[in-house]
């Protein structure tokens, strides 16, 4: 108890956070690791407390003496019995259950014997038992090794699994100290601790997580540390062709494997090397049976008829692979969760900038791909210089007597549209590129309907990308945004991932994906690589006033208050800001008039 604490623990696991307590991030930064954001008011933001986000917790390292001793020292209020119950429970529960290998056996096994006996005579844990060993330990279909943890994760008890991993072929790496720029190239603190923490020195408690940080971070750059620990045959899977090429530009500048190593696996190209980057739409791509879907995602889909539909199924099955690294993972299909499952013998490590998933998948995410292994705040990284400082706005624009009449008699899903194409919003990224028109700056404007970026894109004279362009003619603009030569660019949702244009300082949003905090996440993050001249990023988010849009934009928002980021709030009053000067833009600030 701390009667200057910032935050109140409430009974039903939601815990209440002043703002405005002079300890607030304080307290943030401390309940982060093992809560989630749920809702940010102005004044009193609540976060949950969830059974996944403790198991997550665990698996970094955390125990429940921690948990509980972080809420006592911030909590100005006793924590209520319940909570510490709660906490200690199914925090204690994570490694109740362990997997290991006895020569070809899987063995599970526990130190609690009438829990043991309980949790193998559950209806959806028996068929995974051949015999039992003793009270404390039973043979488990190997082959199931996957489904068995997705099945005791819903039960409510995750098993840890260090039954280890096979060896794959060897492939000897290592990172360089000089790019072929002749830059000089070493791994930062955190990108080393991530590699490692994942590795565990090769043991079995290592080999299988997530790591969690920001867009800009060097997550790619982790990728290849922990790629020169295993020193073995590596297959990494990106959201699309241009993320892959990326990722095989970053190997051959940062290690010692050459373009004769590294192969891309792709619409475009199909060729496997030791190191080999394919796209999770190729590995989603059915046999054609017509002209119409090509690609697999369908919910119910079995993993049998799975194999037989899926053209690709081989580049996970016949190749010796020591590790397989998912970039974005976050973003992974349906059918790969399910290829996944097999995969419980080949080490798995999960990149992105959030677990966040808006179908609620997180629970697939720890166990096919495995626990939060690593993450640190992104204003920590901020703090740091190794991530750009980020001004975020939204703007709130209105609707015009007969744009809101047709809002008014639409159904919902036709106002979503409405709301997010309102022509108003033209204006407005006018505005905001005649105020950013300095010669270094960078601005990327993105959207989510195509006909409405079409219009704009004609109108202001910008080059649009889109899920159509040509790949040849998406290289070709965005090496020309990144050399300076093309100030502004505009993509669809194409854009919300895996771009690298270190020198984009703007970002301009006009419409998004409903309320998906992750690609909210993952928008700013095209905007957070560091800057030459230490500036900092903007970034806009354009919304239609009193609409289902801004309801969405709140939920949007979500990910980015827990990192500690405020969004500004500006309406038709403060627009003339947009004329301004940035220093008479920051003055305005921090007298609270904008």
């Amino acid at each position: 108890m701390n009667l200057s604490g910032a935050i109140i623990v409430q009974s039903n696991l939601e815990i209440m956070v002043e703002v405005d307590n002079p300890n607030y991030e304080a307290a943030r930064d401390a309940i982060a690791p093992f809560t989630e954001l749920v809702k940010s008011p102005e004044h009193l933001h609540t976060y949950r407390i969830s059974h996944l986000s403790l198991w997550n917790a665990a698996a970094t390292g955390l125990t429940a003496k921690d948990v509980l001793e972080r809420l006592e020292s911030q909590s100005k209020y006793p924590i209520p019995p319940t909570v510490v119950t709660e906490v200690e429970d199914y925090m204690n529960r994570y490694g109740l259950l362990r997997l290991r290998k006895d020569g070809d056996k899987l063995l599970m096994e526990s130190d609690d014997k009438t829990l043991f006996v309980e949790i193998c005579r559950l209806k959806d844990v028996e068929p995974f038992v051949v015999e039992f060993v003793s009270d404390t330990c039973a043979v488990m279909d190997p082959e199931r090794r996957g489904h068995l943890k997705m099945v005791l994760t819903t039960a409510g008890f995750p098993v840890e699994d260090l039954a280890g991993y096979t060896v794959g072929d060897p492939l000897p790496i290592q990172l360089r100290t000089t790019t072929l720029a002749g830059k000089e190239f070493k791994l930062r603190d955190y990108q080393k601790e991530a590699a490692q923490v994942f590795y565990a020195s090769g043991s079995e408690k290592g080999g299988s997580g997530v790591i969690v940080l920001p867009c800009g971070s060097g997550k790619t750059v982790i990728g290849l540390a922990t790629m020169s620990l295993t020193q073995t045959k590596t297959l990494i899977l990106t959201p699309n062709i241009s993320a892959s090429r990326q990722w095989i530009r970053e190997i051959v500048d940062k290690t010692t494997l050459t373009l004769d190593d590294v192969k891309e696996y792709s619409g475009e190209v199909k060729e496997i090397g030791p190191v080999t980057v394919a796209t999770y739409q190729i590995l989603t791509q059915r046999k054609r049976t017509s002209k119409k879907e090509t690609e697999v995602e369908e919910e119910n889909i079995s993993e049998e008829e799975a194999k037989k539909i899926l053209t690709n199924f081989p580049l996970f099955s016949e190749q010796k692979w020591g590790l397989m690294i998912y970039d974005e993972v976050h973003l992974l299909p349906a059918p790969v969760f399910r290829l996944s499952t097999e995969m419980q013998a080949t080490r798995r490590l999960g990149l992105t900038a959030t677990l966040v998933r808006e179908d609620g998948k997180e629970t697939e995410v720890f166990s096919l791909i495995g626990p939060k292994k690593f993450d640190i705040p992104w204003r920590v990284l901020e703090s740091q210089g190794w991530i750009a400082t980020a001004d975020c706005n939204e703007i709130r624009i209105p609707m015009n007597p007969e744009l809101k009449m047709k809002y008014a008699l639409a159904s919902t899903r036709e106002k979503i549209t409405i709301a997010s194409t309102n022509p108003e919003k033209g204006d407005i990224t006018k505005r905001l590129l005649d105020y950013f028109n300095k010669p270094e700056d960078r601005t990327l404007i993105i959207g989510q309907y195509i006909e409405q970026l079409e219009s704009l894109s004609k109108e202001l004279n910008i080059p649009l990308i889109t899920g159509k362009t040509p790949n040849k003619e998406r290289e070709k603009l965005y090496a020309e945004f990144r050399s300076g030569s093309l100030k502004n660019l505009m993509v669809s949702k194409v854009g919300n991932f895996a771009i690298d244009l270190p020198d984009a300082n703007v970002l301009i949003q006009i419409s998004g994906t409903f309320g998906s905090r992750q690609e909210e996440a993952q928008r700013l993050g095209r905007v957070l690589r560091p800057k030459a001249d230490g500036g900092t990023a903007h970034f806009y988010s354009i919304v239609t006033q009193d609409s289902k849009e801004q309801e969405f934009a709140m939920n949007r928002q979500l990910f980015l208050t827990e990192q500690g980021y405020a969004y500004k709030i500006m309406k038709r009053g403060d627009w003339d800001v947009l004329s301004r000067t940035p220093e008479e833009m920051q003055a305005l600030m921090q007298e609270g008039k904008v």
